[in-house]
């Protein structure tokens, strides 16, 4: 693996307590796209859904568990998630990604001094939080995993849109998209109140997907919440480097499942790339919170890996194990009916919509009293 720059010791690296873009779509065919409840992606085209369900690399199928039993073999399982590293960095560094640069630049940073005002020492982690993920050790709980995630976001926008000259014309789609369809649905179902004033990011990582809703909705007042501190620690360091905002992002150190923000004070949550790495109850839980926390006409917009892309579901057998190896809740994800799990924590109108060949966009609406 080529090397990264020299990060500091493990005591360092742990704390003490721990409207839509025109583009082309050549490459992939092109069909109307199936939502419930009526709700249209407007301009958004869909692109192609695999004839599956979901991959036959999930769930209880032979081929499922067989890469199971691999992952359950250390030696094989420790080689699979220095695969799944590589494959990450090289696909970032091959697409004129600076991964390695912009690690270092975070990790010799100030970053750190922003982690007294960002971490709550009291909150409790979840079981299912203190596990590997990405190929990390701890998780999202160090310094690498919070100084990489941004490079980590930026290739996989890229995997997305291969056909894409850059990380920006990347983002035109997978992240133009996602902020369309949320816009439509909103403006279709609130009613009265379609003004969107305040929103909450929920797993908001190191403030990407933030950053891009305050851009979208500018007189809102933005809220990103994480479970890690090292993540919300670059993010808030990002943002006073890098923007001057007349709202500025508000970060909280949390838990999705119970925030502790008042009922009925957001008008929309946006999920973006969270669920994949939840296990099925966490899913279920965090949207009750969702709901808790929306208005009467609030939006719920959850983005992740389709189960129904194509693109997923053709993974060649090395890819789809190097993703299992990294992702210990990937085969719950794609096993839970997110759409009903919408419905049965008390939303409405929900539609679903793959905004990319590998993602969906699922909304929904909280209703009215």
């Amino acid at each position: 693996m080529a090397a990264l720059c020299a990060p500091p010791s493990q005591s360092t690296l742990r704390h003490s307590r721990p409207r839509a873009p025109s583009f082309s779509t050549r490459g992939f065919a092109i069909k109307m796209a199936n939502t419930s409840a009526g709700a249209g992606a407007g301009s958004v085209p869909a692109f192609e859904e695999g004839q599956l369900e979901r991959p036959r690399w999930t769930g209880e199928t032979p081929l499922s568990r067989f890469v199971g039993t691999l992952i359950s073999i250390k030696p094989l399982y420790s080689l699979m998630k220095l695969g799944a590293r590589q494959v990450l960095i090289s696909t970032a560094e091959r697409t004129n990604i600076p991964w390695q640069k912009m690690t270092k630049e975070i990790l010799e940073s100030e970053v750190y001094k922003e982690m007294e005002s960002i971490e709550d020492g009291s909150l409790v982690y979840p079981d299912y939080y203190l596990n590997p993920f990405h190929a990390y050790d701890e998780g999202n709980l160090s310094w690498l995993a919070a100084a990489e995630a941004e490079a980590a976001t930026m290739s996989m926008v890229r995997r997305a849109i291969p056909y894409a000259s850059s990380v920006d014309e990347a983002n035109k789609i997978v992240r133009g998209n996602w902020l369309e369809v949320i816009e439509q649905h909103h403006e279709k179902y609130s009613g009265n109140n379609s003004a969107i004033r305040d929103i909450l990011d929920i797993g908001c990582s190191v403030g990407v997907s933030t950053r891009f809703l305050a851009d979208k909705f500018p007189s809102a007042q933005i809220t990103g919440l994480d479970l890690s501190p090292y993540f919300l620690a670059v993010a808030q360091y990002k943002e006073k480097q890098n923007f001057k905002r007349s709202n500025p992002i508000r970060w909280i150190h949390a838990k999705g499942e119970s925030t502790g923000l008042p009922s009925h004070s957001f008008d929309l949550v946006s999920i973006a790339y969270v669920f994949h790495e939840c296990p099925a109850q966490a899913i279920i839980n965090i949207l009750k919170e969702s709901f808790r926390l929306l208005r009467p006409g609030g939006t719920i917009a959850v983005t992740d890996n389709s189960p129904k892309s194509k693109i997923l579901q053709g993974l060649s057998p090395v890819l789809f194990t190097l993703m299992k190896s990294t992702e210990p809740f990937l085969d719950e994800y794609y096993l839970l009916d997110l759409d009903q799990a919408m419905r049965d924590a008390g939303f409405e109108n929900v539609s679903s919509v793959l905004t990319d060949p590998r993602h969906r966009t699922v909304t929904a609406t909280v209703p009215f009293l």
